[in-house]
């Protein structure tokens, strides 16, 4: 199982799970191991996000992976509400899977959403 690193100490993803706003969010999750452990991090994450791709309010998702041989590797993921990651993240298939990570394995997830910068990005 890996460890999971808080990305902001002052705001845990269990104190955004209570979030009952409404709107889209964004789950932005970090995974580092090392460069061996990469194939069996993928293997992992591919059966979660299939998981994942089931449940309701579920949009999209895309994972990165750093370059140059790099173990450190970003998911980008869409939901409808807080309340739909907050389902997903609780569902008992879900779950279970967390222990197949590689104990090498460092995860930080933390939910976002858009920020309008006039001239720059809209929300």
């Amino acid at each position: 199982m890996s460890t999971f690193i808080e990305m902001d100490s002052t705001v845990t993803l269990a104190d955004q799970l209570a979030d009952e706003e409404a709107g889209p969010v964004v789950l932005i999750n970090t995974f580092v191991v090392p460069p061996e452990d990469a194939d069996a991090l993928l293997e992992v994450w591919s059966r979660d996000a299939a998981i994942m791709k089931r449940q309701p309010g579920f949009i999209s998702t895309q994972l990165h992976r750093g370059i140059a041989g790099s173990g450190a590797f970003l998911n980008y993921a869409v939901w409808q509400s807080v309340a739909h990651f907050r389902a997903a993240f609780a569902n008992p298939e879900f779950r279970a899977k967390l222990s197949e990570y590689p104990e090498s394995a460092r995860a930080s997830p933390h939910l976002f959403r858009k920020v309008e910068v006039p001239g720059i990005c809209i929300a």
